[in-house]
């Protein structure tokens, strides 16, 4: 068999499955994604007749950051996808801990993606150029001095991103991390700097400041907040094995407060809003 697609996973054994390619699979190194600011490689997986490409992100490959312990970026990006697929968000692509050529971290089923996708999600466009249908996040000015703003598409599976993102306090939304396949269906990438007990939302995804949330996410929060309370859920289970039980309990802290606001929220006062480049 060649390469497959196995993200087009549409039922619990069919993911089941993934997972277990993801785990126990072989990898072998193609290359290196350059602009990566931590150690991440394309390779090819098989087991057995299946092939598939993924992302591996070797812990030993991860960059020291202040605010982050050392070694758990790629147990964070595997949680990412653990609470993205229980939610129904279904935003991050299975991601598991696994070992691989240079020892355990990430591996991420690759996703092939459309031409231009992440520029239709997210753009700096001129002030005259903002067309309906996008929504401004900040304004800012280029070298040159002409005035630019910042925006993204006012798309219900962006504000549905939004909130996951405020669920796993991601601290790096830049507008690159969301892309879409060649299906037309919405991904995020590299949730590695994510779950930290301490608020740290970066993202260019606040064009929904204090509206209400759709009914459709209040559902998922309140589902997630359910499995969480008990520590016997498959959820609470995976979470224990990727994060401290500070981490878990301030994941459940966020669900409750959006719960209790019914609102997207607005940037905290503690540090930059947005990362920094935002695309």
């Amino acid at each position: 068999m060649g390469t497959v697609n196995l993200v087009a996973a549409s039922t619990q054994e069919e993911l089941a499955l993934v997972l277990d390619v993801l785990t126990f699979g072989e990898i072998e190194i193609e290359g290196r994604l350059a602009d990566a600011s931590n150690v991440a490689l394309r390779g090819e997986l098989a087991l057995g007749d299946i092939r598939t490409r993924v992302i591996y992100k070797p812990v030993r490959g991860e960059r020291s950051l202040w605010d982050f312990p050392d070694g758990t970026l790629a147990a964070r990006e595997a949680a990412a996808f653990a609470l993205s697929a229980a939610g129904g968000w279904n935003l991050v692509p299975p991601t598991v801990l696994a070992d691989g050529p240079l020892g355990p971290g990430s591996v991420q089923l690759w996703v092939e993606v459309a031409e231009g996708a992440s520029r239709s999600l997210v753009d700096v466009l001129a002030p005259a150029d903002l067309a309906p249908g996008w929504l401004p996040v900040f304004e800012a000015q280029l070298a040159d001095g002409s005035d630019v703003v910042v925006a993204h598409a006012d798309r219900p599976e962006l504000a549905s991103a939004a909130v996951f993102d405020v669920v796993i306090n991601n601290a790096d939304r830049k507008g690159s991390h969301l892309v879409l396949d060649q299906s037309g269906s919405l991904w995020g990438f590299d949730h590695g700097v994510g779950c930290h007990v301490e608020p740290k939302l970066r993202t260019v995804l606040w064009g929904w400041v204090g509206q209400r949330l759709p009914e459709a996410e209040l559902a998922r929060l309140d589902a997630l907040a359910g499995w969480l309370s008990t520590s016997a859920s498959p959820l609470s289970q995976t979470l224990e094995l990727l994060l401290s039980p500070a981490e878990i309990q301030a994941v459940s802290g966020r669900i409750a407060g959006l719960l209790a606001t019914k609102r997207f929220p607005a940037p905290n006062s503690r540090g930059p809003a947005v990362p920094w480049p935002p695309l």
